[in-house]
Parts: C-alpha cells; sequence; structure tokens
C-alpha cells in the first residue's frame, strides 16, 4: 500500500518510477491481511509519526475513496468502556486524540451505545465518528492503477536480489535483470531490514508479530452495525481484539497478538476458535461459540520487540546510503497513512534528486 503510494506521488512529479513487488501481484501482505478500518488518530503519542501521517492520511484517503469509487464508509465507531473505572481511560484517549488534531470525539452513554449497536454491553464509550472502513483489495487496485496512467512500472515475482552502488545510481539486481536507480525508497513491509541490508543501508530488525481473526457466522452479522473496540489495556502491542463490520458486511473479531520467528507464516498453529469467545462477549454478550468461524491471518512488520511497547514509523533518508530513503514499521495505521506516507516519501526523493 504505502509503497504503490509513493511510487504514485513520486510519478506525479514527472519522475520515471520502476515499483519491485515479491509477490505475484502488490498487496498479497500487510497491506490487505488486517481489519480495514480508515483510523481517526487517537491512540498514538502527540508528535510521532503515527499520530501525524494518521489524522492527516485520513482526510486523504477519504477524499481519494469518494474520487476513485472504492467501496468505503465513515461509519464511526465506539471504544467500550464496560465499568464506571474505565471511563478515566475513555478521557486519556479523548484528550490524546483532541492532541493530534481529532474531530468529534465525544464520551457517550449506555443509552447512545444501545442506540447505535442495540447488542453491545458497555457503561460508557469513547465516540468516534471520523473513523470508517474501506475494501482494502480495491485500494491496492486503485493505486496500482493510478501508477500505470502515470507510467509507473510495476514488476510482480520481482524480489531484489543484491545491490551494488555505482557512481550514478544503486544497481538493483532481480531474478531476470539489473535496474540503475538514482533513489530507491524501502517500503518492502515484512522484508524491508533484509532490503536495507542488501541496499548497503542501516542496520536494524523488523519483528514479525502475528494477528489472527475469527468471523461472526452469516445469521449473526446483524448483531453488529459497525465498528466496536475495547479499552485498549496492557503492553500497548495492539489495540485489542475488536469487532469490525466490513464493506461486505462480514463481522471480523481480532486481531490477537504473537510474535514469531518467520514473516511469511500465517497458518500454523491457529489459534482455537475458544480463544476469541471471552473477548467477544465482553463486547456481545450474546454470543456462543457455535456463532464464531475462524477467520484470517495477517503479519505486523514492528520495529520493537516483545518487551517493549511502542515505535514509531520510520521514515527517513538512510544516514549510511544517501541514495536510500527507508519507509519501514509500517504497521497500523499504516493503511490510513498510505497516502501521506506517500506524499512524504515524494517529498524525500526530491530531496535526493
Amino acid at each position: 500500500m504505502v509503497g504503490l503510494a509513493a511510487a504514485w506521488a513520486i510519478a506525479r512529479r514527472g519522475y520515471s518510477v520502476c515499483v519491485l513487488e515479491r509477490e505475484r501481484r502488490p498487496g498479497m501482505g500487510t497491506s490487505t491481511h488486517n481489519s480495514q478500518v480508515i483510523h481517526a488518530g487517537m491512540y498514538y503519542p502527540a508528535g510521532t509519526l503515527k499520530a501525524q501521517y494518521c489524522v492527516e492520511g485520513a482526510r486523504m484517503l477519504y477524499e481519494f475513496c469518494a474520487a476513485h469509487a472504492i467501496p468505503h464508509k465513515r461509519c464511526g465507531k465506539l471504544i467500550v468502556a464496560n465499568e464506571p473505572h474505565e471511563v478515566e481511560g475513555l478521557e486519556t484517549l479523548r484528550t490524546r486524540g483532541e492532541a493530534n488534531g481529532v474531530r468529534g470525539l465525544e464520551i457517550v452513554d449506555e443509552r447512545f451505545i444501545r442506540a447505535r449497536e442495540p447488542h453491545v454491553r458497555a457503561y460508557a464509550a469513547l465516540y468516534s465518528p471520523n473513523t470508517g472502513i474501506v475494501e482494502a483489495e480495491v485500494l491496492i487496485r486503485a493505486l496500482e492503477r493510478l501508477c500505470a496512467d502515470h507510467d509507473a512500472a510495476i514488476l510482480p515475482g520481482t524480489p531484489l536480489l543484491a545491490a551494488e552502488a555505482r557512481a550514478e545510481g544503486l544497481e538493483l539486481h532481480t531474478p531476470a535483470e539489473r535496474i540503475l536507480a538514482r533513489v530507491v525508497v524501502n517500503a518492502a513491509g515484512l522484508y524491508a531490514d533484509d532490503v536495507s541490508a542488501a541496499l548497503g543501508g542501516e542496520t536494524f530488525k523488523v519483528y514479525p508479530c502475528r494477528g489472527e481473526y475469527a468471523e461472526l457466522v452469516p445469521s449473526k452479522r446483524a448483531l453488529l452495525n459497525g465498528l466496536v473496540y475495547p479499552l485498549p489495556h496492557g503492553s500497548g502491542h495492539s489495540l485489542g481484539v475488536h469487532l469490525t463490520k466490513t464493506t461486505h458486511g462480514n463481522v471480523t473479531l481480532g486481531p490477537t497478538i504473537s510474535f514469531q520467528a518467520r514473516k511469511d507464516d500465517y497458518e500454523s498453529n491457529r489459534l482455537p476458535l475458544e480463544h476469541f469467545l471471552e473477548p467477544a462477549r465482553a463486547l456481545l454478550p450474546e454470543l456462543r461459540l457455535e456463532d464464531l468461524r475462524l477467520g484470517g491471518s495477517g503479519i505486523r512488520p514492528k520495529l520493537h520487540a516483545p518487551d517493549a511497547s511502542f515505535a514509531d514509523f520510520w521514515i527517513a533518508r538512510d544516514r549510511k546510503c544517501a541514495r536510500l530513503i527507508q519507509a519501514a514499521g509500517i504497521e497500523s495505521p499504516g493503511l490510513t497513512a498510505c497516502l501521506a506516507i506517500g506524499e512524504r516519501l515524494a517529498g524525500l526523493v526530491e530531496e535526493v534528486l
């Protein structure tokens, strides 16, 4: 998602662009293996890139989706507190969101919640009217089409194998050819650390972190109208196991969180449905185990180990390789922020050129 957004932004400035896509088509990894939520921006510490690009990116993404007929909905979100003592946590989120420039945040009572989500149990909630959903696959295809319209070449099934520094640029080795680039943007997601090493850039580590989903069976999808999240607790690695109604009308529950060694392991040792039932019932008390079925999974490219709680996006010129620009650690809210990040990366490319 971020790679295509950057390619489009760079190509619109009149530069020749080539996208190396390791998979057989763009968007097969983290970009489409997520909750497909357009976040408002209340979760991230003030002054961070995640906060800045989430708020800016959400505005840009709503405009983009409307202009290019991409299925989306500004459906709003409830972050719920089940007990009175949790209201303080909602207030903290609202304060943080307002500091980030998020508009319309409101603490609402049980009556408001029941009117929007009759089956959700909660004492109070933080209502975010500008949170929404988007169909990620269609967004990817739109960005891919716009890149082609601006003569950006997309090479699917083309991983970077190696690279050599030349006086006039970086020579990139692929299975089929060698490409000389004056500047390279590293938006390789889970493989950004490997790509940086191949290009002689700074050394860092991407920590693969898998999130799994369950779904409501079709007959129970009417139990939810929009987005319902728990109040975040614990390490800060995720926003909590939440309920999302997608643009297709199905309801997902997740994601869970589990750091792992492999970057391509989506299916081994999947969690049983019983693992999802308790967090599901905390939001929808009437659910039973037979109302759930296993869903998909995704892998986040985190820049911090399990014993740390937060790492920001890394969007900057590399300090070791002058022709390399890093866009690493793009986990949530990366989908929301993709267009804003793409514009920033295009600006960094122009600085190099």
